[in-house]
């Protein structure tokens, strides 16, 4: 049983939200480098739910390394056909 507050755990086969404890469905893609150790093209990814997306935005935004916020559907992983 779940409240209104719980995001709802993802279907077996959907992208999981990165937030830590976090099981619901991941909608956005947080794209994001650490340019102390890659190169600037590098794009590190997080994936988040609604709830989360902002909170795991303002965490890598307040260090610098975000770089693009996607949403899920719409990624393409940079060298992909």
């Amino acid at each position: 049983m779940s409240d209104d507050t719980t995001p709802s755990s993802a279907p077996e086969d959907a992208p999981v939200c990165s937030a830590k404890g976090c099981r619901a469905a991941a909608v956005w893609v947080l794209a994001w480098n650490n340019p102390k150790i890659h190169t600037p093209e590098r794009r590190k990814t997080w994936i988040a739910c609604e709830e989360h997306r902002e909170h795991l935005s303002n965490f890598l935004d307040l260090r610098g390394f975000l770089k693009d916020v996607v949403p899920l559907a719409e990624w393409t992983s940079p060298g992909a056909p």
